[in-house]
């Protein structure tokens, strides 16, 4: 059976990124070309295994995922540690059923040549998922895996991947992508993290700083000390950089932060206040709202000049903004037409338009990746939803109801989206949640303590 050259691509990463020593698309390079590991034979008639992610309430796909084959103890347990993160990504997806290993009739060493279907027909896999692992006298890791159609005996991906032993987990996420993209369709989320603000003390003197961690919940770490307060958090999608409100002299200020660094400044010398920041589609500016003398307008700021530019000029409170991905417009939300509601303009500011028009009041728009979708906030008889609609304001959805929920962030394929949900009464706790475009598959994501405010990295680079 044929297998592809080694990946060598030996980008140095600092420690924080938790990433292994090759790039993203060094490691997607091995799509195309014929790169992929050799097929198993001739592919028979009829139907691939395939999920349709657009409809709701899917049955999950049956998929049996085995430890992968290591010759030795310590091949064995990094073997047996991806596949378990394989298998808890897919699963938390809601579109796969992972298969409970004990059901398993061949062994992981027996299939190094070609599983025998029928011992996974019997036990109702569709797919299956094999492996091994490789320690090299470099000291680095080969990690190579298998997916397999179990009803069509036919191999349907393979590829192979090299990096440093402490990165396995980075490459387990990049296998949950690749195999979610094979059997949707769509790309993959898993190999991203997640900012958040970390929330501790009472109610009336919260402690909030800002934290990171992998989208589930691993090498979880807080980036600030606390001393100051730090809320709403966004991800570069260029740089290893967030952008944040924290308070600079009693002053809410937007700040930079650098992940790899831990360098922060003060972004530009407002007068008054400046909040609610979010980065420009190439990275190379922040759109915020800027506070002054009682009227607060939206300003961009390109960050290679350090220039602002003011987008919008009303009595009302303009705040939120968010860029659309190709970067010709912005929603946001105002109170400009009495109550509190999403309004779209165009790149330079002209063209505003009011898009939201469903009873109650609408807050925090944030574009889809996809550019097909803007998720919002609303609150409706004491209750918040979180919801999407149309980017002229057709479509409404909700998704989700409750006490209070805010916040939404969008996975980077845009079919996901999380937000923070804070329970009823003087000592509970907020959380945070994650819940598929159909409205379906609502899970919480663990943190340590309370948490709010999270933003979706993404992919890593």
């Amino acid at each position: 059976m044929g297998y592809p050259s080694e990946i060598d691509a030996d980008r140095p990463q600092g420690p924080e990124t938790h990433s292994p020593s090759f790039t993203r698309r060094a490691a997607l390079g091995l799509l195309g070309g014929g790169a992929g590991l050799a097929l198993a034979g001739a592919r028979p008639a009829g139907a691939e295994v395939r999920i349709d992610i657009t409809r709701g309430n899917i049955e999950p796909l049956p998929i049996a995922i085995t430890e992968f084959f290591g010759v030795n103890e310590t091949e064995s347990g990094i073997g047996r540690d991806i596949a378990q993160v394989v298998t808890a990504d897919l699963e938390r997806s809601g579109l796969f059923a992972p298969i409970n290993p004990r059901a398993f009739i061949q062994t992981a060493a027996s299939m190094k040549v070609r599983p025998r279907f029928s011992d996974w027909r019997v036990i109702n896999a569709q797919a299956m998922v094999n492996g091994s692992v490789e320690l090299r006298e470099d000291g680095r890791v080969r990690v190579e895996f298998r997916l397999w159609d179990v009803f069509a005996e036919a191999q349907m991906l393979g590829r192979a991947y090299q990096t440093e032993q402490p990165h396995w987990r980075r490459v387990a996420h990049i296998i949950s992508d690749a195999i979610y993209q094979r059997i949707t369709g769509e790309q993959g989320y898993f190999d991203t993290r997640i900012v958040y603000v970390a929330e501790s003390g009472p109610k009336t003197d919260r402690t909030r700083r800002l934290a990171i961690m992998d989208q589930d919940g691993a090498n979880h770490r807080f980036l600030t000390d606390g001393r100051a307060m730090a809320l709403t958090p966004r991800f570069s999608p260029a740089r290893q950089e967030i952008t944040y409100l924290s308070y600079f002299n009693n002053t809410p200020r937007v700040y930079l932060f650098n992940i790899r660094t831990g360098r922060q400044e003060v972004l530009g010398a407002f007068q008054g206040m400046t909040f609610a920041p979010r980065f420009s589609p190439d990275g190379n500016s922040v759109v915020m709202s800027h506070a002054v003398d009682g009227n607060t307008d939206i300003y961009v700021m390109d960050l290679r000049t350090r220039s602002p530019r003011r987008l919008t000029s009303n009595p009302g409170i303009d705040t939120a903004p968010s860029f659309a991905p190709d970067g010709t417009q912005v929603c946001f939300e105002s109170d400009r037409g009495g109550s509190q509601q999403i309004y779209v303009m165009d790149v330079e500011g002209g063209d505003v338009r009011r898009i939201s028009f469903g009873d109650g009041r609408y807050g925090t728009p944030v574009w889809s990746p996809r550019g097909d979708l803007i998720a919002f906030t609303k609150l409706h008889g004491g209750e918040w939803f979180i919801g999407v609609m149309r980017p002229d304001g057709s479509g409404e959805r909700l998704l989700v109801s409750g006490y209070h929920n805010e916040g939404p962030t969008w996975a980077p394929n845009g079919r996901v989206l999380m937000f923070f949900r804070e329970q009823r009464g003087e000592n509970t706790n907020s959380s945070l949640y994650s819940i598929d475009l159909t409205g379906y598959n609502l899970r919480e994501v663990v943190t340590p303590g309370d948490a709010s405010d999270p933003a979706w990295s993404p992919l890593n680079p």
